[in-house]
């Protein structure tokens, strides 16, 4: 099961796809791999998805192998699915070019060790900032051995990619070696500016259209810091907050939030996620864990203007005062200061959306598939010249 010295790109390619996460569950990873498997099928590759098991067998044209998981204790939405010998018949029956690892943790370990066990090259990708997530959960002291753990698994291979620069940065800085930066993407067909209107701000706001309307769109999960847009609430206190999303934090945070104009929307998708963002004044995001924030993206992309931490991937997206605010995550009143300066003045903020509008239009998912494309030929190119070294 050796990979061929050469692939015909005309023939497209076959790539097995490790996902600790996958369909029917919504964050941004599971968004860029369902483009991502969408876009390689379109240009002619076929693509085998592994993953925890979710009901589905089939996306896009691609086979997806779910195979059986329990439910994390501390987060019960994500599955983990532990590697057995059925992965194995899959791959062989599949006869892949290359495997591509997402956040290898459990199920990406089996990735690793047949990509190893059945001689075919490996691709790694970092999407979730784990080592910073355990400072969130109460595990702050086990940052250094997660390290170490993932420069084990992603040293093993031959090229691992981050979307964002400060991420490549930061694994490079800790010894993973040859990382290499996979570009953004965004639906800018779905997400558009003329998605806006009354009826989803008179849902998002609770029957307040006219009122300021921030939102927040993703997990609600400690690791986001969602608890720190109650002190923007209280300094603009005729403003109106949605937060649309759901995980493990919502409960703690309808607490935290209580008395205050906040409304819990839960998920929403397609369309009508579209409208949410293009319909609200600002998108309040004070995570600093983000290798990327596809949402910010978005957002921009939809037309509504950002006001996000300064650190991260976030800066790769957001220019200060140009197509959104960032604000210094240390600075207790940075958020406040940044969304009361874009609230203030409705021409600048004008200006902050067609900006915001013309960054996402720069970031096609074609684009970034046809990108990460190239990397997998030139890992299998290289394997076969080793192998006929």
């Amino acid at each position: 099961m050796n990979p061929s010295l050469s692939i015909d790109s005309t023939l497209g390619m076959r790539i097995a796809l490790f996902t600790e996460t996958f369909l029917p569950k919504i964050d941004g990873i599971v968004t860029r791999l369902r483009h991502t498997v969408d876009h390689l099928q379109r240009q002619g590759h076929q693509v085998l998805v592994l993953c925890p098991d979710g009901g589905i067998k089939e996306h896009k044209g691609a086979k997806v192998k779910g195979l059986s998981a329990f439910p994390l204790p501390m987060y019960p939405e994500l599955k983990i699915a532990l590697p057995r010998p059925a992965i194995r018949h899959a791959l062989e029956k599949f006869q892949p070019d290359l495997i591509h690892v997402v956040n290898p943790a459990v199920l990406g370990l089996a990735g690793i060790y047949y990509a190893k066990m059945l001689d075919l090259p490996l691709v790694a990708s970092y999407h979730t900032h784990l080592p910073q997530y355990l400072h969130h959960y109460g595990f702050g002291a086990l940052e250094g051995f997660l390290w170490e753990l993932l420069k084990a698994g992603h040293n093993q291979a031959q090229l691992n990619l981050c979307t964002s620069t400060a991420m490549v940065e930061e694994l490079s800085s800790h010894g993973i070696e040859r990382v290499d930066l996979w570009q953004r993407g965004v639906d800018t067909e779905m997400f558009q500016p003329q998605l806006a209107t009354v009826k989803m701000r008179d849902r998002l706001s609770q029957g307040h259209p006219d009122a300021p309307l921030l939102l927040y769109v993703g997990r609600v999960s400690p690791e986001k810091e969602i608890e720190n847009i109650k002190p923007v609430l209280a300094a603009i206190p005729e403003a109106r907050l949605a937060i649309v999303g759901d995980g493990p934090y919502r409960a703690q945070l309808q607490n935290h939030f209580a008395g205050t104009n906040t409304h819990f929307v839960g998920y929403l998708q397609g369309i009508e996620l579209a409208s949410a963002f293009a319909s609200a004044d600002a998108f309040v995001f004070p995570s600093r864990t983000e290798t990327l924030g596809l949402v910010l993206l978005e957002a921009m992309a939809a037309g509504c203007p950002v006001v996000a931490a300064n650190s991260g991937g976030i800066p790769d997206i957001v220019t200060d005062g140009e197509n959104g605010y960032l604000f210094d995550p240390a600075d207790p009143q940075g958020a406040i200061t940044a969304t009361q300066r874009l609230l203030a003045a409705a021409g600048e903020r004008e200006m902050l959306r067609a900006k915001a509008r013309q960054e996402a239009e720069r970031w096609s998912w074609s684009a970034a598939t046809a990108q990460l494309h190239r990397y997998y030929e030139q890992v299998v190119a290289k394997s076969g010249m080793r192998m006929a070294a």
